[in-house]
């Protein structure tokens, strides 16, 4: 078993987990039956942000990308933002993106912990925050004048979006729709909670370690 993850490698590994769990993978990436379905090599974003915010990530964590941009469409043009892992740094990648998943999950479901230290009560909303991030970013928004939520295939990050939500002092709620799930928080307070917290920060200096 591999060594956990440092705070700040955990926050980046678990935030470019998340964002690579709202994406589908690209049809020739698609994993055989049985086969791993995470950390794929190469992902694909529908938006420019949400690539640029991948690639940031990855390069923090010491793994060069490629990132091509691609248009389509006719009447409607759309851009495709593909980020493509070097071959020479795959296996790194895999096992950095799949500890930080599972890591950062287990720190969100985990009951709270009597005396955790302060690194452990700094780092776990932040994680909270991260999930949210991703989603808004990376996710199928589902804006409505009640609602702000988001469309996700993964239960288990619809899950963690739930978790994180209640660590932030908000109440989301799981629907599930047509291939997907529908996790979402009300307008009003809980709206500007979430987006408040999800929303990026310069980066920060002598954060517990």
């Amino acid at each position: 078993m591999p060594p956990p993850l440092d705070w700040l490698t955990l926050a980046d590994a678990f935030e470019a987990a998340c964002l690579l769990r709202c994406m589908p993978r690209p049809a020739e990436l698609r994993p055989q039956r049985g086969a791993a379905h995470y950390p794929a090599p190469v992902v694909e974003f529908n938006r420019e942000d949400a690539a640029q915010r991948m690639r940031q990530l990855l390069e923090r964590l010491e793994v060069p990308v490629e990132h091509e941009v691609s248009v389509g469409g006719l009447r409607r043009r759309y851009e495709v933002h593909r980020l493509r892992v070097r071959r020479e740094h795959r296996v790194g990648y895999a096992r950095l993106l799949e500890v930080g998943w599972r890591q950062g999950r287990r720190e969100l479901l985990a009951a709270p912990v009597p005396g955790a230290s302060t690194a452990r009560r700094v780092w776990v909303p932040r994680l909270a925050e991260a999930a949210w991030r991703s989603a808004l970013l990376a996710g199928g928004r589902h804006v409505r004048r009640h609602i702000l939520g988001v469309r996700l295939t993964d239960r288990e990050l619809a899950a963690v979006l739930i978790r994180s939500a209640t660590l932030l002092g908000v109440s989301a709620t799981l629907r599930p729709g047509t291939g997907c799930f529908l996790v979402s928080v009300a307008d009003g307070p809980d709206r500007a909670v979430i987006l408040h917290r999800s929303a990026l920060a310069p980066a920060r200096a002598g954060d517990p370690a």
